[in-house]
């Protein structure tokens, strides 16, 4: 009788036993810069990436559980919000900005259009809390994340055992996003000299113009600098938006707006921190004659960046050449079916 009793404990101390969480491998091109999000603190698993991803795509993370992130961030629009010039919330709200496409994060040091942001890990909270966008309390996402039982259990798989709280929450939606990252255009594949990857003659033409007056701002392989400008755009009366100078209370930072990157540019409209231009020729129509003169016009488009219209369409063309099918169809990233 006592050998049968360990027999029983032996096995429901063994079937109680979960296994710890596997390592995600992340594979990273060799011609991009190191990463400057520090993965060390925060290593990526199957399991955090997975709980990551079913929080990105779950409308409870909203107070009247109707928005996810996954809302106004949609893949096929390299998880921008298509067609949409401001973000969209609760309640039918808009806020004051466009949503900007979420890719390739690990190489942001900062984050928003004003940088107010500068860790990964938090970059989650603003959307979370903010009332136009999904307006929730945070304490009162933690209770309700602790009261479902399949969070709970995916949780304790990511993280160990023990309550879910803020930073598990945020660590496991930033596992996922640094997961989100796009290399593998047809620019990267000429770039890399793949076999049979070449541009075609109004690709290669366009990338001569964007080389000559893009890349100062744009840089390669990211096309962005990372940097925060004022791009001559008009001051939008109605948003009443200074730019980076709300974070930093200078008024050197009157109208400066990070630079964005234009990889996937062309599947992500409309364009600018206010959405104001819907189609990519507009924005080269502002770049050669719409620029406005402010005390803080960065000095590189001050005179305007001549386009004549052959060098527009062959832009058009490069341009086109960044787009990530991969990315943007990815089966890893795209959303998933969440049981209420």
């Amino acid at each position: 009788m006592g050998c049968l009793f360990l027999l029983i404990w032996s096995c429901r101390k063994t079937a109680s036993v979960r296994p710890g969480p596997q390592p995600y491998t992340l594979e990273l091109p060799a011609d991009f810069p190191a990463p400057v999000y520090d993965m060390s603190q925060n290593p990526l698993t199957v399991q955090g990436v997975a709980l990551g991803r079913r929080l990105f795509y779950d409308p409870r993370l909203s107070r009247d559980s109707t928005i996810s992130c996954g809302f106004c961030h949609q893949q096929f629009a390299a998880f921008a919000h298509f067609d949409h010039p401001l973000s969209h919330g609760i309640d039918n709200n808009t806020g004051f900005r466009s949503v900007p496409g979420l890719f390739n994060l690990i190489w942001q040091k900062d984050f928003m259009w004003d940088g107010g942001v500068n860790h990964l890990e938090v970059q989650p909270l603003t959307p979370i809390t903010d009332p136009n966008e999904m307006g929730e309390d945070l304490g009162r996402l933690i209770s309700r994340l602790n009261a479902d039982q399949q969070y709970r259990a995916m949780f304790n798989d990511a993280f160990g055992e023990g309550e879910i709280n803020s930073q598990r929450l945020f660590r496991a939606l930033a596992q996922f996003m640094a997961t989100m990252n796009s290399f593998h255009s047809k620019y990267d594949s000429v770039m890399r000299k793949l076999p049979g990857a070449q541009f075609t003659p109004e690709e290669a033409n366009g990338y001569r113009v964007f080389q000559e007056k893009c890349a100062a701002c744009h840089k390669e392989p990211l096309f962005t600098d990372g940097s925060y400008r004022n791009n001559g755009l008009p001051y939008n009366p109605y948003l009443h938006d200074a730019g980076r100078m709300r974070i930093t209370n200078s008024t050197g930072d009157y109208l400066k707006f990070k630079v964005p990157s234009l990889r996937n540019i062309l599947k992500s409209p409309p364009y600018m921190h206010d959405g104001r231009f819907y189609d990519i020729f507009n924005v080269f129509d502002h770049y050669a004659e719409g620029i406005e003169q402010t005390p803080t016009i960065d000095p590189l488009v001050r005179n305007g960046i001549p386009l004549s219209v052959s060098e527009k369409r062959e832009l058009y063309f490069f341009l086109n050449t960044l787009t990530d099918h991969t990315f943007i169809n990815s089966k890893a990233l795209s959303e998933i079916l969440i049981d209420n």
